[in-house]
């Protein structure tokens, strides 16, 4: 018997003017033991389809058909009471956005431990020994329990929470994006340590992902879904290996890897469907490159096919090698190749920082204070220098706590520098301040990586963005036509469907999409990006990167892309700059450090990148230990500590970013690597396991 058996669900949500078909007729079974993925675009109803089994629609969600048995048991006739009593104890939750899953005024550990002692007798003794195991466990330091969540950064936030989903050692896992927003590292440790726990507890994963390199390195079985339908479902090997739905090889197409700089990701063109109403035929007709009359007219059943554990909803499963030969080509998605070729970077400058420091003065005891002593300082960004071109992507990439996304905020002036020089378009940014900042702000836009935090819950599509050009007197008679102009822009077409949702009426992929256009609409000549495309499925996030290469090639616009996805930041990037506690580490041309990286650290973050092909023995990257404490940063390298090539020199004496390489690729290392293959676990030194075990 299944231990989760989900037999024809249908889910609707009830709006002010239709019922949205979010869910329609899903089934799949997650045996014991097996991990089970979930993948679609942004939409697609995987999300709903977990918040149903677990009881966790929003109040205007409902099941309207189907049922959900766990362990033969149907959730869906619990009583509230009941439901609980299966939560936690026999399936547990890992939720897509850890800040907003843990209480901000409870501190981690208090909070697990009220998860266990909801369910067990236990004394608070027992229990906060257990949250420590839990804490050592998940990578954290079991000294931190007594800590706020805002005290950790989101890879230990995240850690968190797995740390709380464990605790009772549940018979099912199911986990909504857990390692989304994180960089490559901390989510290869963070899926390496969710395998490794679930091998200890013997417990089943119900994974909910767009991401297919993820899933390909950890499910057993998946289900493609589509407007609220299953496309494809079998085995990992089956589906990534042999798909056999159109849908499914667009998903593979658009799936970027860093081997592959000469491929270009294709993203699936058009938009899914809205869903405000049941679908009639194939409901991926509209955007399939292989569509017939018998597409628009009949909805494909789902078929077992010749291969064991393999089905395909598609009328055209026969075609399947001819489909995936045709959908390999470009031209089969409308993508004109001669439409791919990059202009040439400029030689004006739009953007140069020199030296640039970023502090934060800390908390400490009375007493320091009353001896006079200086504060700690954490050195978020400590002397970086580069310079940024018109028509250039720098891509900045690290793990969290790197001083990246301090960097795009003080560039863009939303911090004030501790020290250091930035010049935008000629002038100094003191210069600005003295009666221009609102002309920096109608040419300088960021984009933040979480749209719930950057988007007014209480406007309205149009008035979000609308808003700017309001602000800065722009195209007045002209301004819903403006803002519907750039809503289509970044995918979010028809506009006229949008411009009257709030936020919370949206996907994660649309309300990022929106926050997009907020800041595109005033076309603006230097874009800072903040991991715009954490929370988008690799088909809207090729999407994104043809867009913003679009602009920095015709709109002659400067773009600061930061990312911890090295995949999509080399196919846009034509430089990266690599940061490790507040400083970089690498800098140069994004094919010469793909190639070749030479700093440890680079070649650590471009080995974990994950990837699409399940038959892959790619060994995860498991760095030891974490960064250093920003606020007392070891003597020489920073990397010292964790890296496999350091030396006493390293551990003494800090290098200096040209100490390796040349003008157009320079590394602060004393004993650049040779980086060609990006296995760094071949020489023994960084602890490693092979994704497939």
């Amino acid at each position: 018997m299944s231990l989760l058996e989900i037999e024809d669900l249908t889910v609707t949500y009830g709006t002010d003017d239709v019922r949205v078909h979010a869910v329609n007729g899903v089934s799949f079974d997650v045996e014991k033991g097996v991990n089970y993925g979930l993948a679609g675009e942004s939409g697609s109803g995987k999300s709903t389809a977990a918040e149903a089994i677990l009881g966790l629609l929003p109040g205007n969600g409902r099941v309207d058909g189907g049922s959900v048995r766990f362990k033969g048991q149907d959730l869906l006739e619990l009583s509230a009471e009941e439901r609980r009593d299966v939560l936690w104890e026999e399936i547990a939750y890992i939720p897509q956005s850890a800040m907003d899953a843990l209480d901000p005024v409870m501190t981690c550990g208090a909070q697990i431990r009220q998860a266990i002692q909801k369910h067990r007798n236990v004394t608070d003794a027992k229990a906060r020994e257990r949250i420590r195991e839990l804490f050592d466990i998940v990578g954290l330091d079991p000294d931190r329990i007594n800590e706020y969540p805002h005290e950790f950064s989101g890879g230990m936030r995240q850690r968190v929470t797995i740390a709380m989903a464990l605790a009772l050692e549940p018979d099912l896992i199911v986990a909504d994006e857990p390692t989304t927003g994180l960089d490559v590292v901390v989510q290869d440790k963070i899926i390496d340590q969710i395998l490794d726990i679930q091998e200890r507890i013997d417990s089943s994963l119900l994974l909910i992902t767009h991401e297919i390199g993820v899933i390909a390195e950890t499910c057993d079985e998946l289900s493609i879904l589509y407007g609220g339908t299953v496309m494809e479902q079998g085995s990992v090997d089956n589906v990534l290996v042999n798909p056999t739905h159109p849908y499914t090889m667009g998903l593979k197409n658009s799936f970027p890897e860093v081997e592959q700089l000469s491929d270009d990701p294709v993203a699936i063109p058009g938009s899914p469907p809205s869903l405000g109403a049941p679908p009639t035929g194939c409901v991926f007709a509209d955007r399939c490159p292989f569509e017939t009359e018998e597409c628009t007219a009949e909805t494909p059943p789902t078929v077992d096919l010749p291969n064991r554990n393999h089905r395909s909803a598609c009328h055209h499963t026969e075609q399947a090698a001819q489909m995936r030969r045709d959908a390999a080509d470009p031209e089969t998605w409308g993508v004109d190749p001669s439409d791919e070729d990059a202009s040439a970077t400029s030689d004006e400058e739009i953007l140069r920082v020199d030296d640039l420091q970023k502090w934060y003065t800390t908390s400490q005891p009375l007493l320091d204070q009353l001896r006079g002593e200086d504060p700690p300082k954490v050195k978020a960004v400590d002397g970086v220098s580069f310079s940024l071109h018109h028509s250039e992507i720098l891509g900045v990439a690290g793990e969290s706590g790197c001083g990246k996304s301090t960097l795009g905020e003080t560039v863009a002036m939303l911090e004030e520098p501790t020290g250091g020089d930035i010049v935008f378009d000629g002038k100094s940014v003191e210069e600005y301040k003295r009666g221009g900042m609102k002309e920096f702000r109608r040419n300088a836009q960021i984009i933040f990586q979480d749209p719930f935090d950057s988007l007014n819950p209480r406007q309205t599509v149009r008035q979000l963005v609308t808003e700017p050009l309001r602000i800065h007197g722009i195209a007045e008679d002209r301004q819903e036509e403006k803002a519907a102009e750039t809503l289509e822009r970044v995918g979010l077409t028809p506009a006229e469907e949008f411009l009257d949702d709030y936020p919370h009426e949206l996907s994660g992929g649309q309300r990022q999409r929106v926050a997009i256009a907020r800041a595109l609409v005033l076309d603006p000549d230097f874009l800072v990006c903040d991991e715009p495309a954490s929370m988008l499925d690799v088909s809207l996030k090729v999407n994104l990167l043809n867009l913003l290469r679009d602009l920095a090639d015709e709109s002659d616009i400067g773009i600061i892309y930061i990312s911890h996805d090295l995949a999509s930041l080399s196919q846009v990037s034509d430089r990266l700059a690599i940061m490790y506690l507040g400083r970089i580490v690498e800098l140069g041309e994004t094919a010469r450090i793909v190639d070749d990286p030479k700093h440890p650290y680079t070649s650590a973050l471009l080995s974990a990148a994950p990837e699409k092909d399940p038959t892959s023995d790619r060994e995860r990257v498991l760095l030891d230990g974490e960064p250093p404490d920003p606020v007392d940063i070891p003597n020489g390298c920073a990397f010292a500590p964790r890296c496999p090539e350091a030396s006493a020199e390293c551990r003494e004496t800090e290098p200096t970013l040209d100490e390796a390489g040349d003008d157009a690729h320079s590394a602060a290392c004393y004993f650049p690597v040779d980086g060609t293959s990006h296995d760094t676990g071949e020489s023994g030194s960084l602890s490693s396991t092979t994704a497939d075990d």
